[in-house]
Formats: structure tokens, C-alpha cells, sequence
């Protein structure tokens, strides 16, 4: 569902974006405002970027090979990674540069109508793909807050199409401010001003995405939900009394890494645990079915080792760590 709904927004956004590009382009050329022309280049960049992110996306789906026993669902991750410095270099160093320029060596905007025109039409447009990534977020987002969506979802394309067509709609608005203010004052300084406040708005964009998918890069655990529903299923109170310690790690998007150690009783035998750990690897794919890879190995419970407290390296019998991720 959220590769689907992902897809669907990175499309729509990359729609917006050529087209917007193109009108700004040739606003610039009839103007001469660099708030059109930082703008032009924030939409070739962004689109840009959604192509890499489908991209991404596709390379994603390729199976496992022996030298990637666990597939490649980590590309997701590399490619929204790449989004995060392209916008930062490309979008916000750019517009920086070109703001600078422009204060330096202010003239007066020419063929006002043409900037506007197309500010105007490209707020419609870049409203259009936001209300459509703020639809396919709301799918996946539940109850979250958008703070905690984009800070802990772990598909990376619906976060980053969100803070860019964001940027991209708080960007038009400060380049219609810059080019209005210069067209009423006749100082070509505020358009500058403008495409300035621009370039620090992407940057700082760039700078919360490169955090977020850097922390996808390293690995993170599964949700506090799911690490909960892993918990209730792996237990049975039967042979398996307890879960002594467990690692979850998301390999992917739609991929979860379960490895956890689990307590059962002495007298047990191998054919018991063996058919407890069957009955508990189906019990955690139903609850979870991202849980894709699950290695369940069984040991016996220890109240001395548990009492050492929650070391990471605990040796059979130390208690169970929840780390839920960023």
C-alpha cells in the first residue's frame, strides 16, 4: 500500500514540477527575475529527484542474491538519501548564489505579467500534487502527527514528496512576495531578498532529510506497535513462557528483520521446540506481515543473567531491549 500510494504521489508530483519548470523558465527569460529563475531550477531539481526516487523504488524490487541474501530494499533508502543532497546543492546552494547576485546588482523587473502569471499558475499546480501526497500520506498515517509521520515513517518517499511539494508551495509564495515587493517599489533588491529566503527554505528541507534517511541508512527497529504485536505472538505460554531478549531491524521499507531469543521449558524436546518456534514464526507473519526474515532461537531462562540488566550484548537469559527506532 504505501509503495502504491508512494508511486502514485512521486507521479503526480513529477507532473507538476516539468511543467511548472518549463513556465518559470520562460518567465525568466521575459523578466529577468532571479526569484523565476531559482525557482526554475527548485523544479528541475525536484523533479529530478522524484525521477530518482522511482528509480529507487524499482531497484528495490529485485531479488535477493546470494551476495544480498536479503534483497534490496535498502536502495529506497540510498536514493532518498541522494533527493535530500541534490535539493540542498542544486536547489538551496543555487538559489542562494543567484539571491546574492542579485543584491549585488539589483535591475528592475521586466514584463511584471509574466512572473505573476505563472507564480499563480504554478501555486494551483504545486497545491494539486501536495493535496495528493497529503491523500496516500493519510492511508498510512493514522493517528500520527505529521511531525511523527515524517520522522518515523519508513517508506521514504511519501515524507520527502511531502516536505518538497511543501517547500516548493512555501517557496512560490516567497517569490511572488520578492517579485511583487520589487514591481511596487521599483528596487530590484527585494527580488533578491526573495529568492534568498528561498534558498534557506531548502536547504533547511534538505538538512531534515538527510537526518531522516541517514537514520534509515544505518537501520532502524520496527515501530513500537509492531514490536508489541511481535511480542503477543511470539509467546504461547506454552513452550515458549518468555521472549529473553529480541533485535528487530527493518531491511526495507515492507522488509522487517526479526532475531530474538526465547525462552523454554527444560524438560522440553526437540521436536517440541522445534514445532513451538513453527508455530511462532506463523503467529508473528500473521500480526506483522512485513516480518519477512525471523530467526527464533531457543534457550533457557535464567534469573542470574537477568539480573545483570539490560546489556546489549546479554548472554542467554538477559532481559528483552526495545529500541523502536529514531
Amino acid at each position: 500500500m504505501s509503495a502504491s500510494g508512494g508511486t502514485k504521489a512521486i507521479v503526480a508530483a513529477l507532473a507538476a514540477n516539468l511543467a511548472i519548470a518549463a513556465s518559470k523558465f520562460v518567465a525568466f527569460a521575459f523578466s529577468g527575475s532571479s526569484s523565476m529563475l531559482a525557482e526554475g531550477v527548485h523544479s528541475l531539481a525536484d523533479s529530478g529527484n522524484q525521477a530518482l526516487l522511482l528509480v529507487g523504488g524499482k531497484k528495490a524490487q529485485r531479488e535477493a542474491t546470494p551476495q544480498h541474501p536479503f534483497g534490496y530494499g535498502r536502495e529506497r533508502y540510498i536514493y532518498a538519501f541522494l533527493v535530500s543532497i541534490i535539493l540542498f546543492s542544486v536547489g538551496g546552494m543555487f538559489a542562494l548564489y543567484e539571491g546574492y547576485e542579485k543584491i549585488k546588482h539589483p535591475h528592475e523587473i521586466e514584463h511584471w505579467y509574466w512572473p505573476v502569471g505563472v507564480l499563480v499558475f504554478a501555486i494551483i499546480a504545486e497545491t494539486f500534487s501536495f493535496r495528493t501526497a497529503i491523500k496516500e500520506s493519510n492511508v498510512l498515517r493514522g493517528r500520527k502527527s505529521w511531525k511523527e509521520f515524517v520522522r518515523h515513517a519508513k517508506a521514504p518517499e511519501l515524507p520527502v514528496v511531502l516536505l518538497e511539494d511543501l517547500g516548493a508551495l512555501v517557496g512560490l509564495i516567497l517569490a511572488l512576495g520578492g517579485v511583487s515587493l520589487a514591481l511596487l517599489t521599483g528596487d530590484g533588491v527585494w527580488d533578491g531578498i526573495g529568492t534568498i529566503c528561498i534558498g534557506v527554505l531548502l536547504v533547511l528541507i534538505a538538512v531534515v532529510l538527510a537526518i531522516e534517511t541517514k537514520s534509515l541508512l544505518l537501520g532502524e527497529a520496527a515501530g513500537a506497535e509492531d514490536v508489541q504485536k511481535i511480542e503477543a505472538a511470539i509467546v504461547d505460554g506454552d513452550t515458549v513462557t518468555r521472549i529473553i531478549h529480541m533485535r528487530t531491524l527493518h531491511l526495507g521499507p515492507e522488509e522487517l528483520l526479526v532475531a530474538a531469543k526465547i525462552a523454554v521449558e527444560h524438560e522440553d524436546t526437540a521436536a517440541d521446540v522445534a514445532s513451538a518456534i513453527d508455530a511462532a514464526e506463523a503467529r508473528i507473519r500473521e500480526a506483522v506481515p512485513i516480518a519477512r526474515v525471523i530467526y527464533l532461537e531457543p534457550d533457557i531462562y535464567s534469573e542470574a543473567e537477568a539480573a545483570k540488566g539490560a546489556d546489549r550484548e546479554a548472554t542467554p537469559g538477559g532481559p528483552a531491549s526495545h529500541d523502536t527506532g529514531h
